[in-house]
Protein backbone atom coordinates (compact mmCIF):
# COMPACT_ATOMS: atom_id res chain seq x y z
CA UNK A 1 0.00 0.00 0.00
CA UNK A 2 1.16 3.53 -1.13
CA UNK A 3 2.37 5.70 2.04
CA UNK A 4 -0.57 7.02 4.34
CA UNK A 5 -2.12 10.91 3.78
CA UNK A 6 -0.56 11.91 7.36
CA UNK A 7 -3.19 14.35 8.96
CA UNK A 8 -3.15 17.03 11.49
CA UNK A 9 -6.56 18.03 13.54
CA UNK A 10 -7.12 21.29 14.22
CA UNK A 11 -10.24 21.96 16.39
CA UNK A 12 -10.76 23.26 19.74
CA UNK A 13 -14.52 21.23 20.39
CA UNK A 14 -13.32 17.57 21.68
CA UNK A 15 -16.32 15.92 20.54
CA UNK A 16 -16.68 17.77 17.19
CA UNK A 17 -12.52 16.08 16.83
CA UNK A 18 -13.37 13.27 18.19
CA UNK A 19 -16.09 12.98 15.03
CA UNK A 20 -13.66 13.83 12.79
CA UNK A 21 -11.14 11.31 13.79
CA UNK A 22 -13.70 8.34 14.31
CA UNK A 23 -14.37 8.95 10.56
CA UNK A 24 -11.34 9.53 8.80
CA UNK A 25 -9.11 6.87 10.74
CA UNK A 26 -11.42 4.34 8.93
CA UNK A 27 -10.09 5.15 5.56
CA UNK A 28 -7.27 2.53 4.79
CA UNK A 29 -5.16 5.96 2.88
CA UNK A 30 -5.43 8.25 5.64
CA UNK A 31 -3.66 8.51 9.40
CA UNK A 32 -4.26 10.98 11.85
CA UNK A 33 -0.68 11.69 13.16
CA UNK A 34 -1.67 14.61 15.60
CA UNK A 35 -4.46 16.64 17.01
CA UNK A 36 -4.13 20.27 18.45
CA UNK A 37 -6.69 22.58 19.89
CA UNK A 38 -5.57 25.50 19.13
CA UNK A 39 -4.76 27.32 16.04
CA UNK A 40 -1.12 28.60 17.47
CA UNK A 41 -0.13 24.81 18.05
CA UNK A 42 -0.10 24.06 13.72
CA UNK A 43 2.99 25.15 12.41
CA UNK A 44 4.82 23.39 15.29
CA UNK A 45 2.89 19.99 15.27
CA UNK A 46 2.93 20.13 11.52
CA UNK A 47 6.67 19.97 11.39
CA UNK A 48 6.93 17.48 14.33
CA UNK A 49 4.82 15.12 12.91
CA UNK A 50 5.85 15.34 9.38
CA UNK A 51 1.50 16.69 8.81
CA UNK A 52 0.52 15.78 4.91
CA UNK A 53 -3.13 17.68 5.70
CA UNK A 54 -4.10 20.28 8.13
CA UNK A 55 -7.33 20.27 8.56
CA UNK A 56 -8.22 23.68 10.29
CA UNK A 57 -11.45 25.00 12.20
CA UNK A 58 -11.75 28.42 10.73
CA UNK A 59 -12.81 29.54 13.82
CA UNK A 60 -10.43 27.96 16.86
CA UNK A 61 -9.25 29.73 19.90
CA UNK A 62 -5.46 31.27 18.92
CA UNK A 63 -3.69 32.79 15.65
CA UNK A 64 -6.46 33.76 12.48
CA UNK A 65 -7.06 30.93 10.38
CA UNK A 66 -5.75 32.61 7.44
CA UNK A 67 -3.02 33.93 9.33
CA UNK A 68 -2.00 30.53 10.36
CA UNK A 69 -2.81 29.35 6.86
CA UNK A 70 -0.33 32.19 5.19
CA UNK A 71 2.24 30.90 8.31
CA UNK A 72 1.87 27.10 7.32
CA UNK A 73 2.52 27.93 3.51
CA UNK A 74 5.66 29.80 3.88
CA UNK A 75 7.07 27.43 6.60
CA UNK A 76 5.89 24.11 5.43
CA UNK A 77 4.60 24.58 1.86
CA UNK A 78 4.42 20.46 1.30
CA UNK A 79 1.50 21.08 4.40
CA UNK A 80 -1.63 21.61 2.50
CA UNK A 81 -4.32 23.41 4.43
CA UNK A 82 -8.09 22.46 4.65
CA UNK A 83 -10.14 24.92 6.16
CA UNK A 84 -12.88 23.55 8.00
CA UNK A 85 -16.35 25.94 8.99
CA UNK A 86 -19.91 25.73 9.84
CA UNK A 87 -21.01 28.67 7.61
CA UNK A 88 -20.00 30.94 4.60
CA UNK A 89 -18.31 34.71 5.62
CA UNK A 90 -18.08 36.73 2.69
CA UNK A 91 -14.64 36.92 1.52
CA UNK A 92 -13.79 34.62 4.16
CA UNK A 93 -13.38 32.14 1.49
CA UNK A 94 -11.52 34.41 -0.84
CA UNK A 95 -8.91 35.59 1.60
CA UNK A 96 -8.55 31.66 2.53
CA UNK A 97 -7.71 30.45 -0.66
CA UNK A 98 -5.23 34.09 -1.47
CA UNK A 99 -3.26 32.89 1.81
CA UNK A 100 -2.67 29.21 0.43
CA UNK A 101 -5.45 27.09 1.66
CA UNK A 102 -6.00 24.48 -1.00
CA UNK A 103 -9.78 24.01 0.29
CA UNK A 104 -12.69 24.27 2.18
CA UNK A 105 -15.33 22.19 4.03
CA UNK A 106 -18.35 22.49 5.79
CA UNK A 107 -18.11 20.27 9.88
CA UNK A 108 -20.45 17.43 9.21
CA UNK A 109 -19.62 16.96 5.92
CA UNK A 110 -19.91 13.03 5.38
CA UNK A 111 -16.69 11.33 5.97
CA UNK A 112 -16.20 9.98 2.13
CA UNK A 113 -16.90 13.40 1.13
CA UNK A 114 -14.45 15.01 3.41
CA UNK A 115 -11.50 11.99 2.77
CA UNK A 116 -12.16 13.03 -1.13
CA UNK A 117 -11.56 16.27 -0.35
CA UNK A 118 -8.55 15.40 1.82
CA UNK A 119 -7.14 13.22 -1.11
CA UNK A 120 -7.84 16.31 -3.95
CA UNK A 121 -6.08 18.64 -1.34
CA UNK A 122 -2.99 16.91 -0.76
CA UNK A 123 -2.52 16.51 -4.75
CA UNK A 124 -2.06 20.05 -5.07
CA UNK A 125 -6.39 20.55 -6.06
CA UNK A 126 -8.59 23.16 -4.77
CA UNK A 127 -11.62 22.02 -3.17
CA UNK A 128 -14.47 23.94 -2.10
CA UNK A 129 -17.50 23.05 -0.73
CA UNK A 130 -20.61 23.45 -3.37
CA UNK A 131 -22.72 25.26 -0.73
CA UNK A 132 -19.90 27.42 0.74
CA UNK A 133 -19.60 28.19 -2.96
CA UNK A 134 -22.89 28.75 -3.49
CA UNK A 135 -23.01 31.20 0.18
CA UNK A 136 -19.53 32.87 -0.82
CA UNK A 137 -18.45 32.52 -4.72
CA UNK A 138 -20.04 35.54 -5.63
CA UNK A 139 -17.30 37.69 -6.58
CA UNK A 140 -16.81 40.60 -9.09
CA UNK A 141 -13.47 39.38 -9.23
CA UNK A 142 -12.80 36.22 -10.76
CA UNK A 143 -11.58 33.46 -8.11
CA UNK A 144 -9.39 31.82 -11.33
CA UNK A 145 -5.61 32.34 -12.46
CA UNK A 146 -4.90 33.38 -16.41
CA UNK A 147 -4.70 29.27 -17.32
CA UNK A 148 -7.33 27.86 -15.62
CA UNK A 149 -9.55 30.93 -17.28
CA UNK A 150 -7.52 29.74 -20.63
CA UNK A 151 -8.23 26.28 -19.94
CA UNK A 152 -11.95 26.57 -19.51
CA UNK A 153 -12.50 28.90 -22.61
CA UNK A 154 -10.92 26.23 -24.40
CA UNK A 155 -13.03 23.66 -22.77
CA UNK A 156 -16.08 25.41 -23.64
CA UNK A 157 -15.22 25.34 -27.46
CA UNK A 158 -14.94 21.29 -26.72
CA UNK A 159 -12.94 18.70 -27.90
CA UNK A 160 -10.96 16.31 -26.17
CA UNK A 161 -8.12 17.01 -23.43
CA UNK A 162 -5.19 16.33 -26.38
CA UNK A 163 -7.22 18.82 -28.46
CA UNK A 164 -7.08 21.42 -25.75
CA UNK A 165 -3.67 20.79 -24.87
CA UNK A 166 -2.23 21.01 -28.43
CA UNK A 167 -4.16 24.65 -28.41
CA UNK A 168 -3.34 25.71 -25.20
CA UNK A 169 0.53 25.18 -26.30
CA UNK A 170 0.63 23.07 -23.00
CA UNK A 171 0.77 19.14 -21.57
CA UNK A 172 -1.99 16.91 -20.95
CA UNK A 173 -1.39 16.56 -17.52
CA UNK A 174 -1.40 20.62 -17.14
CA UNK A 175 -5.14 21.11 -19.20
CA UNK A 176 -6.54 17.94 -16.72
CA UNK A 177 -4.81 19.89 -13.41
CA UNK A 178 -6.18 23.12 -14.59
CA UNK A 179 -9.53 21.38 -15.11
CA UNK A 180 -9.86 20.15 -11.86
CA UNK A 181 -8.52 23.49 -10.33
CA UNK A 182 -11.10 25.17 -11.88
CA UNK A 183 -13.80 22.42 -10.74
CA UNK A 184 -12.87 23.21 -7.69
CA UNK A 185 -12.87 26.76 -7.40
CA UNK A 186 -16.48 26.91 -8.70
CA UNK A 187 -17.86 24.70 -6.58
CA UNK A 188 -18.98 22.62 -9.85
CA UNK A 189 -19.05 18.63 -9.90
CA UNK A 190 -18.32 18.84 -13.70
CA UNK A 191 -16.39 20.58 -16.18
CA UNK A 192 -19.65 21.27 -17.31
CA UNK A 193 -20.88 22.61 -14.84
CA UNK A 194 -17.48 24.82 -14.11
CA UNK A 195 -17.68 26.72 -17.56
CA UNK A 196 -21.56 27.18 -16.94
CA UNK A 197 -20.83 29.18 -13.46
CA UNK A 198 -17.69 30.78 -14.88
CA UNK A 199 -19.90 32.09 -17.57
CA UNK A 200 -22.61 33.03 -15.54
CA UNK A 201 -20.51 35.19 -13.38
CA UNK A 202 -18.60 36.86 -16.50
CA UNK A 203 -15.42 35.18 -15.77
CA UNK A 204 -14.66 33.91 -19.07
CA UNK A 205 -15.17 37.21 -20.57
CA UNK A 206 -12.34 38.36 -23.09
Amino acid sequence: MPDRIRLLLVDDQILSRGVLRSGLERERDLEIVAEVNRTDDVVGAAKRHRANVALLDTAGPGHDSIYVTTELRTSMPECRVLMLTTFGRPGHLRRGLDAGAKGFALKGSPTPQLADAVRRVHLGLRVVDANLAAETLQYTETPLNEGETSTLRAARDGGSVALMAQKLAVSERVVRTRLWSAIGKTGARTRADAIQIAEHNGWLAD
